[in-house]
């Protein structure tokens, strides 16, 4: 597949805070075909831990 499905975009960063559902976004996103791009961003709100993670979609070999 040389686009992402359901016209998503091929970078994205998933935003929020560090909890199950968090993680599930990132795992639909691999599940999807998206790869991780650098390892994620984590702040703390003083309240919460808010995680951020980018993804892209992998080019094809020949591009």
């Amino acid at each position: 597949m040389s686009a992402p499905p359901d016209g998503l975009p091929v970078y994205r960063v998933l935003t929020g805070p560090d909890d199950e559902r968090f993680c599930r976004r990132v795992s639909e996103a691999l599940a999807l075909g998206y790869e991780l791009h650098e390892g994620p961003a984590v702040a703390y709100n003083g309240e919460n831990v808010i995680v951020a993670q980018a993804v892209r979609w992998p080019r094809s070999p020949a591009e």
